[in-house]
């Protein structure tokens, strides 16, 4: 996972106001992930299934730790705090919101837009608990 500093140039589509804590905390996991030891996707999603009891981090843990494995180019997120949001924090966050509101079709295209179909599955599942869990904060 890369951590780039931000361009001068302002965010095409700002995130909502509501929205930045989400942000902010998937950036903070994100940091914690950079130096954690490689998880397979396949087994992180297995884990969680049978743990209901999870934190409410540890699917953006398990997301943030597998999502390269997911993605064809390494994702790249800010520093917590940084207005500016790349297309890969974008793209999660929409994701995440598109489940939050209902959405379902947005979601599936959004998932089926980047994400490899061995692999849409599982982050799907993953961001699914994203979304559920922020939203009982």
């Amino acid at each position: 996972m890369a951590f780039a500093s931000p361009s001068s140039r302002p965010p095409a589509d700002p995130i909502p106001t509501h929205w930045r804590g989400c942000l902010n905390r998937l950036r903070m996991i994100a940091l914690q992930c950079r130096s954690a030891a490689y998880t397979d996707l396949f087994k992180a999603c297995a884990l969680l299934s049978t743990k209901h009891d999870m934190a409410r981090d540890a699917h953006a843990r398990a997301l943030l730790k597998c999502l390269r494995q997911a993605v064809s180019d390494q994702p790249v997120f800010y520093r917590p705090g940084v207005a500016e949001v790349s297309f890969d924090e974008a793209w999660l966050l929409r994701a995440i919101m598109a489940i939050a509101s209902g959405d379902q079709d947005s979601f599936s295209f959004l998932i089926r837009s980047r994400v490899p179909k061995l692999h849409q599955r599982n982050i799907a599942f993953l961001i699914k608990g994203i979304s559920e869990r922020f939203r009982q904060i």
